[in-house]
């Protein structure tokens, strides 16, 4: 059973075919999937900007653990009963994985998963996440944030990551009253009661195209925008104001593998709080509803769904 995307705004819960495994694969049954609100939300509502591979029907998501059921005999570092977090799958015949990890089971390279502790449990599903904020700050030479755009998932581990640093606390910008609260040790101010316009670097995880010129208003001499976010527009600002503060941008790919280790080794050891980030929680039974409340409920700031019952 899994997810898929028959087109935009159209979703079932469908059974598909797997394919075989191989001597360097593993079967793993999935008990939790995340929801992004950020990509995942871009393919069901058909905004997403083309590249390869995009295309319909598709099974959506990166954010899965569950636990190893059976191991090729070249799997090496991983064993049946291992719980691991697997970043997606290719692994659906003619329907597109993109990215292919909300699904009962799944075939997956065992290089591609990383066992997590026990007792991560659900939110181990949250190590993408905390791996994309981490790669956006993790650049050699990169300023911490001072500013973060936005409140939600992705804006909260990215300033507990600059806590966790040991640096001065960052500034996060929220419109939402009901996204404001859950800070812990930084401040989450509405963009109209800071009157800052001296911030060194400026990470954007809104995804919102139009914020440019507004950020680079906020911006001390010399300072940078990190674009971590995910944009569906085009994305452009005024020079003149940009050129007087000799502005830089840099936009902030996907994470890699060092990011997923060095997180997963935070959260493990209590560095890195993923508590309080999980708000929503459905079996997957009910997927449709639950991408609809994921995308539409501003109280929804992570909705995981439960595939253990899933038959």
């Amino acid at each position: 059973m899994a997810v898929v995307l028959e087109g935009p705004e159209r979703l079932a819960l469908s059974r598909v075919e797997l394919s075989p495994p191989g001597e360097d694969d593993l079967v793993v049954d999935i008990e939790w999937s995340g929801i992004s609100t950020g990509t995942e939300k871009l393919l069901w509502s058909g905004r997403m900007p083309q590249f390869p591979g995009m295309g319909y029907p598709l099974v959506p998501g990166y954010e899965s653990v569950g636990r190893i059921r059976e191991a090729g005999s070249r799997a090496g570092h991983v064993r049946p009963g291992d719980r691991v977090f697997v970043p997606g799958a290719r692994c659906f015949g003619s329907i597109r994985g993109l990215f292919g990890g909300a699904a009962r089971r799944l075939v997956v390279p065992a290089s591609k998963v990383m066992p997590v502790r026990e007792d991560l449990g659900d939110r181990a599903v949250l190590l993408a996440l905390a791996a994309t904020a981490r790669h956006a700050i993790a650049v050699p030479g990169a300023a911490p944030p001072d500013l973060i755009i936005g409140h939600g998932v992705l804006g909260r581990l990215l300033a507990r990551l600059a806590v966790a640093a040991g640096g001065p606390p960052p500034v996060v910008w929220e419109r939402n009253p009901a996204r404001a609260g859950g800070a812990v040790g930084y401040p989450v101010l509405d963009p109209a009661a800071d009157p800052r316009r001296d911030y060194r670097a400026i990470y954007d995880v809104s995804g919102d195209s139009a914020l440019l010129d507004t950020l680079i208003s906020r911006l001390a001499p010399g300072g940078e925008i990190v674009l971590a976010g995910f944009y569906s527009e085009p994305l452009a600002f005024a020079f003149a104001p940009a050129f007087m503060r000799e502005a830089r941008l840099r936009v902030a790919a996907e994470w890699r593998e060092p990011d997923l280790a060095a997180v997963a080794a935070m959260a493990e050891s209590g560095a890195l709080s993923l508590d309080g980030l999980i708000t929503h929680r459905c079996d997957a039974s009910q997927a449709d509803g639950a991408y609809r409340t994921a995308f539409g409920d501003p109280a929804c700031l992570k909705m995981i769904l439960d595939w253990r019952q899933t038959a």
